[in-house]
């Protein structure tokens, strides 16, 4: 959580301005995050490797029991 050394005070995320402005004296205490994080997309990759996988057995396995 950024600290505001004017105001002597913490600030979270969402109550901060757009710019990582403090609300109460509009110093800036922080640089807001940019975009989504790296593992963030390594785990949708792996996600939708898993989902393909299992599409792939459930259409290996119906034929074979149905």
């Amino acid at each position: 959580m950024p600290w505001c050394d004017t105001c002597s005070k913490f600030w979270t995320q969402p109550s901060m301005g757009e710019h990582g402005e403090c609300p109460a004296c509009g110093t800036v205490i922080a640089t807001p995050p940019k975009g989504v994080p790296w593992h963030f997309k390594v785990m949708l990759v792996g996600l939708a490797g898993y989902l393909v996988y299992r599409v792939y057995w459930f259409a290996e396995w119906f034929p074979k029991h149905f």
